[in-house]
């Protein structure tokens, strides 16, 4: 489905398939008069042969992560999560080997100094909902917390979990299904239930073409970019693997858990409706957060050199911001991309939202060429309709 105007969305949808490398994919927009693109094709596995179907759900790595950074919001917004306060406030144990003036907005600014693990979590060990907490507890700060950000990939999922237990009594996954999925409506899920497994396809890894499929966005990451990932000292390589050996992420365990920095699974229709319902009211649901909350989201926090993702970044309240690292449609908007393809985001100036999710993982972490073609024919629509 699109409506008029949005034609070249679907063009460069099309295009993806053919130029860079889309094995099977989804893309939703909406705007403040409801839904403008609905689009999927391809294959429900990257490796596989069955058609993506309207309603295929895949997993969306980091997208989750603007997910899950809506529960400490709206926890805020009604008063029982103050941002400014201690993490140890409502983690006592957390408070261990120099990490007691950690506040809850250095958690979701990526300001923590807490980005690796001295010993690094087991598949099984990351995914049981005890010893992840527990690592997080006892680690110390690898900067002085609140004096630099870096990217905390997987660590994320353990501070931001047992926040949100400590302060709710409910596991993130269960609160998401509760006050966001369930009223909205999203076929979206941080725990994915036994029932729903058969609509979730395969992601794979796939090789991105050269350019100009590309068309001017670097595939290759800079040198230095590249050393930092392949260093097993760096930041950046313990970062990412955090959790070792590497998970199976098709695996039922790993999409069953609740693991809020990367193992969140939805529709790309759902991603945008959930960043909709960020920005304003949606058909048939609720405008999640106040303006007050959603300009907190917003608001830099971080900026320049990002000790992990070795580029310079910008981060509010849990989202990233638009920038060269990761470019949004526009200075004001806010999202999450998911490493490898998925993307979502907001732009309350224009009142667009927006999801993408693909099962062909790529060799990239913030910008996707996929998914900048199609924000790249968004933001052609929306000149053209004010031209």
């Amino acid at each position: 489905m699109v409506v008029d105007g949005f034609e070249p969305v679907r063009d460069a949808f099309v295009r993806n398939f053919g130029l860079r490398g889309e094995r099977g994919a989804a893309v939703a927009v909406h705007t403040r008069d409801g839904q403008a693109v609905d689009l999927w094709a391809g294959t429900a596995d990257a490796d596989g042969s069955e058609p993506w179907q309207e309603n295929t759900a895949q997993i969306v790595r980091s997208a989750t992560k603007g997910v899950a950074a809506a529960v400490p919001l709206m926890l805020h917004q009604r008063g029982q999560l103050d941002l400014d306060a201690p993490v140890g406030t409502y983690w006592p144990e957390f408070k261990a080997n120099g990490k007691e003036r950690v506040l809850v907005r250095h958690l979701l600014s990526h300001r923590a100094g807490l980005p690796v693990l001295d010993t690094p979590l087991t598949p099984e060990e990351a995914t049981d909902g005890v010893s992840g907490p527990r690592a997080m507890a006892a680690q110390a700060p690898a900067w002085e917390p609140g004096t630099a950000h870096g990217y905390h990939a997987q660590t994320y999922s353990w501070l931001l979990g047992e926040l949100v237990r400590r302060i709710t009594g409910r596991t993130i996954g269960r609160w998401i299904a509760d006050e966001i999925a369930g009223p909205l409506g999203l076929d979206l899920w941080l725990g994915l239930p036994p029932e729903e497994a058969h609509r979730v396809g395969r992601i794979g890894d796939v090789t991105a073409p050269e350019p100009p499929a590309s068309q001017g966005l670097k595939v290759r990451p800079k040198r230095s970019v590249s050393e930092a990932y392949h260093d097993p000292g760096s930041l950046t390589r313990r970062a990412f693997t955090a959790i070792d050996p590497l998970p199976d992420e098709n695996a039922p365990g790993y999409r069953a858990a609740e693991l809020p920095a990367s193992a969140g699974i939805a529709t790309a229709r759902s991603l945008a409706r959930f960043y909709a319902a960020l920005i304003g009211p949606v058909p048939g649901g609720r405008c999640l957060l106040a303006p007050a909350t959603l300009t907190l989201a917003r608001t830099e926090e971080s900026t320049g050199p990002d000790r992990v993702l070795v580029v310079n970044t910008r981060f509010g309240l849990g989202y990233m911001l638009h920038g060269p690292a990761s470019p949004l449609l526009a200075p004001g908007s806010f999202g999450h991309p998911g490493r490898g393809g998925s993307l979502a985001f907001a732009d309350p100036e224009s009142g667009i939202s927006f999801g993408y999710v693909t099962n062909g993982m790529q060799q990239n972490v913030t910008a996707d060429p996929r998914a900048q073609a199609l924000v790249r024919a968004v933001r052609e629509c929306l000149a053209a309709r004010r031209g």
